[in-house]
């Protein structure tokens, strides 16, 4: 909020005139409460998200209506008059702006499944505060000017002042000729269209892509496993020793451990630990630290480690020891035990894959008790006899409870640890018969070693066993499911056996479609919102021709930090939509107006670009400053939504930089050379034709036309 008062009052110069739209961010903010209130939201990241992004958008039609009035009042204009006047010449442009924007997030409130859950509640509070200043907008705003505004004269500026008023007419006058170049040759303009679409979709293409950015939330989750045959004391002993190079670490605040069947671990050969790291800014990320902790832990003789960063959002999934799921699942258990170990060969071939498991346990060694009944019968002892002694021995049961004064204790029936450990130790059971004889386990029972599995999983009824990694930094997770498809279309599995992702990599696989449907659903929507508002079939495109521009640089910004196409950076697109259309809209609406006052369509456009020009910089400048501290990495999880502020920033960076100032106005002209050849085909039949009453520049004589 602060930048953007800032960015605010650099282009004003008085402490009036820039309280009057900085009141918009407040009340949008608060005016968005109730919403959620009513809507039962809470307070979490996705709205906070959303409040923030909002500071920078909201501010918008405050400016717009202000610096309108303010023009009015510089033109010698009393302010109530100007206030009259302006309002009425740019409340429809604030209509417009408004209602087209909040058509953008239309579709997110529609959407089903994962991202239409994750998306819904962040639409609905900026749209919430989107409407709010749109009405602050139309209402207070020009009633605060009219009532503050007094015209300044020249002389009394200050030197700061006069510098930047000064800076600024002399960018005016530039724009204003790189407009002139643009507008007198649309076959470069029309090239530069064409050049942008196709570098955005290849951009697109070489980007990697994931579903949601790792983040750093102080926590690592570390998984063991060791030999199926591994006796439980070996285990904790192992695990004791990993736990003393983790309590070395410095950048350990904390941890928990555990043995045996918990978290992930489906069986017994394996233990956990959950371990809390001290605070950010005394130690590396948590992905470094968890590359430095591997280097440490993976020498432990018979233990192997497995550590993991959990990501913000959990999506469903089997509890596993890596992030990452890919499920097989057969009715024949042999065939499935076959075709993992095949799948598991290949994707350890996988380069960018750490941390390869399986939940299929490896055959292990079991001691099988064979009892013969007729043995039983002659010693007068019965099978569940037979079944309560070993229970007793070896399961710790509770057999009774002493109560104290302050406390209670539970009496626990095994045998002493020391005679748990081989299969002699069994010989030393006793049974007591009916008659009240001890009768030797071994009298009648035999032992087998015999190989046996430690676990059958299941997945929807179905034996399953699941292939568990994680990334490597700096991997995708759209490279790594598409190595895993090559895979499963070079081994060609039988039709018998069904293969699928689970958890975060499925839902990254149905987003990937889902983002691109998405996409469409709310250009056509907005093409919907704004043919309706201006009743015409053809500004809604010239509004709309300078996406592939905003496109460009989104997905160059993030090519050239190395960030993956992400959840959030799709959303980062969504808002370019409606960034792309507010600054047009500006410019169309003036030119719609001169044009049926009889100026020329060229002229009419060429007069739009210029007195909107010190607007869309003053929106442009203060969107941009409200999704800085977002694009920077300030805050405790900013890895999540970094993505998004830099794709908004570099749009942003383009609606005022020189060059693209130049290509978004070529655009521009372009469009409405497109929009006459749309609407009049007979422009190219009869190259004389104009086509003023669209609004468009006229047809001129060319090979290319």
């Amino acid at each position: 909020c602060f930048l953007v008062v800032l960015v605010i009052w650099l282009f004003l110069r008085n402490l009036t005139a820039t309280v009057i739209p900085a009141i918009t961010l407040p009340l949008s903010v608060l005016g968005a409460v109730p919403v959620m209130y009513l809507m039962n939201f809470s307070i979490d990241n996705l709205s906070l998200l959303a409040l923030t992004l909002a500071v920078g958008f909201v501010v918008d039609d405050a400016i717009v209506m202000m610096e309108n009035i303010v023009r009015h009042i510089e033109e010698g204009m009393p302010p109530v008059e100007a206030a009259f006047a302006g309002a009425k010449e740019i409340g429809f442009t604030i209509l417009s702006m408004t209602i087209s924007l909040i058509a953008v997030f239309i579709p997110l409130l529609f959407m089903g499944g994962l991202m239409g859950r994750l998306l819904h509640e962040f639409a609905v509070t900026i749209c919430a505060a989107i409407a709010v200043s749109g009405i602050v907008s139309l209402t207070l705003t020009p009633m605060m000017c009219s009532r503050a505004l007094k015209h300044t004269a020249q002389s009394k500026q200050s030197r700061f002042s006069a510098i930047l008023e000064s800076g600024f007419s002399h960018l005016t006058n530039f724009y204003g000729r790189s407009l002139s170049v643009c507008l007198s040759h649309p076959r470069w303009m029309m090239m530069s269209f064409v050049i942008s679409i196709v570098l955005t979709i290849w951009l697109f293409g070489l980007l990697p892509k994931d579903f949601l950015p790792s983040t750093d939330s102080g926590r690592i989750i570390l998984t063991t496993k060791s030999s199926p045959d591994t006796s439980f004391e070996v285990l904790r002993q192992r695990q004791l020793q990993l736990a003393e190079i983790i309590r070395k670490d410095p950048n350990v605040a904390a941890f928990m451990s555990s043995v045996g069947s918990t978290g992930p671990n489906g069986s017994s050969n394996g233990g956990s630990m959950t371990i809390r790291l001290v605070d950010r800014d005394k130690r590396p990320s948590a992905d470094a630290v968890i590359t430095e902790l591997r280097r440490k832990v993976n020498h432990i003789p018979g233990l192997s480690v497995y550590l993991r960063n959990p990501p913000a959002i959990r999506i469903g999934g089997i509890s596993t020891t890596s992030e990452y799921q890919f499920t097989l699942q057969s009715n024949d258990l042999d065939e499935l035990k076959l075709w993992h170990d095949r799948f598991l060969t290949e994707i350890r071939k996988v380069p960018g894959l750490v941390d390869i498991t399986s939940d299929q346990e490896q055959v292990g060694a079991g001691l099988g008790i064979r009892v013969d009944r007729e043995k039983l019968a002659s010693y007068g002892l019965t099978y569940s006899q037979v079944e309560t002694a070993l229970q007793n021995a070896f399961a710790a049961k509770q057999i009774s409870t002493i109560y104290a004064d302050t406390d209670q204790y539970a009496v626990i029936l095994e045998l002493l640890p020391e005679r748990q450990q081989s299969s002699n130790d069994l010989s030393r059971i006793r049974i007591r018969n009916d008659a009240g004889a001890l009768v030797a386990l071994d009298t009648v029972a035999t032992y087998v070693r015999q190989p046996q599995r430690l676990t059958v999983n299941h997945l929807a009824t179905l034996p399953s066993v699941t292939i568990s990694f994680n990334l490597r930094v700096g991997v995708a997770l759209g490279d790594a499911l598409a190595a895993i498809e090559q895979i499963k279309t070079d081994l060609a599995p039988p039709a018998t056996l069904t293969t699928s992702m689970q958890g975060s990599a499925a839902a990254f696989s149905s987003s990937q479609t889902g983002m691109l449907i998405l996409l469409v659903i709310a250009l056509l929507v907005v093409y919907g919102v704004l043919g309706m508002l201006y009743e015409s079939f053809i500004h809604p495109l010239t509004i709309l021709s300078g996406l592939p521009s905003a496109g460009l640089g989104a997905m160059l910004i993030l090519w050239l930090l190395n960030f993956p196409f992400t959840l959030y950076a799709f959303v980062g697109i969504l808002l370019l939509v409606g960034i792309v259309k507010k600054n047009a809209i500006m410019m169309i609406d003036f030119a719609l107006e001169q044009e049926k006052q009889g100026m020329h369509p060229d002229e009419a456009i060429h007069q739009a670009c210029l007195i909107r020009f010190r607007p869309i910089m003053m929106t442009s400048l203060a969107a941009l400053a409200g999704s800085l501290p977002i694009a920077l990495g300030y805050g405790a999880g900013a890895e999540l939504r970094q993505p998004l502020g830099v794709a908004i920033v570099r749009r942003r960076v383009a609606d005022f930089s020189g060059c693209d100032a130049l290509s978004h106005a070529g655009h521009l002209s372009l469009s409405c050379t497109l929009a006459c050849k749309i609407q009049f085909p007979a422009c190219l039949v009869n190259l004389l034709r104009m086509c003023g009453d669209s609004g468009c520049i006229p047809v001129r004589y060319s090979p290319f036309q």
